[in-house]
């Protein structure tokens, strides 16, 4: 009996820790949120932020701080001073840019699949957080997409850790379990549905539908820099938030989630309203 309860502490032992960073997550979140230079700053940050941690995986020798810093302010000043269209033909143009350097720097072909990635993920994909916040809905749209994403990770790793047995990738991720999607999708749809009520002009259908997408693309999010980390030997992408990480594995489920949302959603809008 003792052995059990041992065994059962141990394998929540790292909750705690979790939790407490969390609430940190929550705080600096809303405070984000808050203001819409304070959105573009926090998206600056994690620019600067993600694509450091591109960087150290993929070991790419060069001044690490220097190089993130100036994708981050890069970021900062396009989403400053540019509209929704012209970001993204700029930030396309300031990509172009940095893989010609580390072409001439003749960085390997692994290295320069990193970079890409980085630019990508930095650059395209989390100043969508911006675009959803300026949008029509503002921050309900946010807020909704984020606490989804969010609480589905925090679903499916409770079910995984309380049921979970069967392995669905075990050499790319081996604490995913079918136990832990299945359950953890099942639970963001409901999550989904009541949220939605309060947030979305969407009716409980189109809610429901959107919890099964964002439940299953979040996972993929998932899997897909746990694929990465295998490839690059790393356990973590960095040791910014205790007890999860780097800031990519907290928000590798947002890869996918955030421009499938913001896209499916915002032609739904224009279709219906």
């Amino acid at each position: 009996m003792k052995l059990k309860t041992d065994n059962l502490e141990h394998k929540y032992a790292d909750v705690p820790l979790r939790v407490k960073t969390w609430v940190y997550i929550i705080l600096v979140f809303v405070l984000a949120i808050s203001h819409p230079l304070a959105m573009k700053i926090f998206i600056s940050y994690i620019g600067f932020q993600v694509f450091l941690e591109f960087l150290r995986m993929f070991q790419i020798k060069i001044n690490l701080i220097i190089a993130s810093l100036g994708i981050g302010i890069a970021q900062f000043l396009l989403l400053f001073f540019l509209n929704f269209e012209n970001y993204f033909l700029y930030a396309l143009g300031i990509s172009l840019l940095v893989i010609v350097l580390f072409l001439i720097r003749n960085s390997s072909l692994k290295q320069l699949s990193g970079i890409v990635l980085g630019l990508v993920i930095a650059l395209f994909v989390f100043p969508h957080l911006v675009f959803l916040r300026e949008g029509v809905l503002g921050v309900k749209a946010l807020v909704f997409l984020v606490v989804v994403t969010e609480l589905n990770d925090v679903f499916q790793y409770v079910m995984g850790k309380s049921f979970g047995k069967r392995k669905i990738m075990p050499k790319i991720s081996p604490n995913k379990t079918w136990a832990g999607v299945v359950g953890g999708v099942f639970l963001t749809l409901i999550l989904s549905a009541i949220l939605g009520y309060f947030l979305l002009p969407s009716p409980l259908v189109v809610n429901i539908v959107l919890g099964l997408i964002l439940g299953i693309s979040g996972f993929f999010g998932d899997i897909f820099m746990s694929l990465l980390k295998r490839r690059t030997n790393v356990k973590d992408t960095g040791q910014l938030l205790p007890g999860h990480g780097g800031l990519l594995d907290r928000m590798d489920s947002l890869i996918f989630n955030l421009p499938i949302f913001f896209w499916v959603f915002t032609v739904w809008l224009k279709t219906n309203l």
